[in-house]
């Protein structure tokens, strides 16, 4: 499946399901249901709310548009049948972290560039991807959030903007904004560490 049918495919999965009322419930809901009844429609509708995230953070681990969207359904296929035997507490940051491992485990069994989990670069994006999908009950932590991105040059949080929060290549940036390549790679190695020192300020 190409990347533009695999992203139709999706766009379609959520028009059908915003006419559910079951949209409606929350993650902690949506787990709830599907543990008390078993039906797979609970816990597809909250997957699929995860998806474009999935899908990002598969990319910038696999570099694969292909590899990264098998991996998402992969993780659906495998999580189904277990996800019910799982104490979660909060199921944005635990199906991140089953999914990076997910992405680490293809690139073990591949044994390609297994340097990947000390890469500097990418486990700051990897850290600050993590940051960005906390629950949004954390008020603190969030408000930190909002209010470092503010504090960041236009470039950086435009660039950071689309780059974390719209998982837009490099490419599709530097169109956008009329960046270049160079100067949208580094407004997000810059924005991310600029983000990290103030944040951890905020946190101090």
């Amino acid at each position: 499946m190409n990347t533009k049918n695999f992203f139709l495919l999706l766009r379609r999965n959520m028009t059908l399901e915003n006419k559910n009322h079951i949209a409606t419930l929350s993650d902690e809901d949506l787990l709830a249901q599907h543990k008390k009844s078993g039906h797979a429609e609970y816990f597809g509708t909250l997957y699929n709310r995860y998806i474009p995230l999935l899908y990002g953070l598969c990319l910038k681990y696999l570099n694969d548009e292909a590899k990264a969207q098998d991996a998402v359904m992969q993780l659906f296929e495998n999580l189904l049948p277990k996800i019910s035997g799982y104490d979660i507490q909060t199921f944005r940051t635990w199906l991140y972290s089953v999914a990076r491992n997910h992405c680490l485990q293809i690139l073990r069994k591949e044994s390609k560039e297994i340097l990947v989990d000390f890469n500097s670069d990418l486990m700051e994006s990897d850290e600050v991807l993590h940051l960005l999908c906390e629950e949004d009950g954390n008020a603190e932590r969030m408000q930190a959030l909002r209010n470092c991105l503010g504090r960041l040059p236009d470039g950086q949080r435009i660039s950071i903007t689309h780059f974390f929060m719209q998982e837009m290549s490099y490419a599709d940036i530097a169109e956008k904004t009329g960046y270049s390549l160079n100067t949208v790679k580094s407004n997000i190695q810059n924005g991310k560490r600029n983000l990290k020192i103030c944040i951890n300020k905020h946190s101090k």
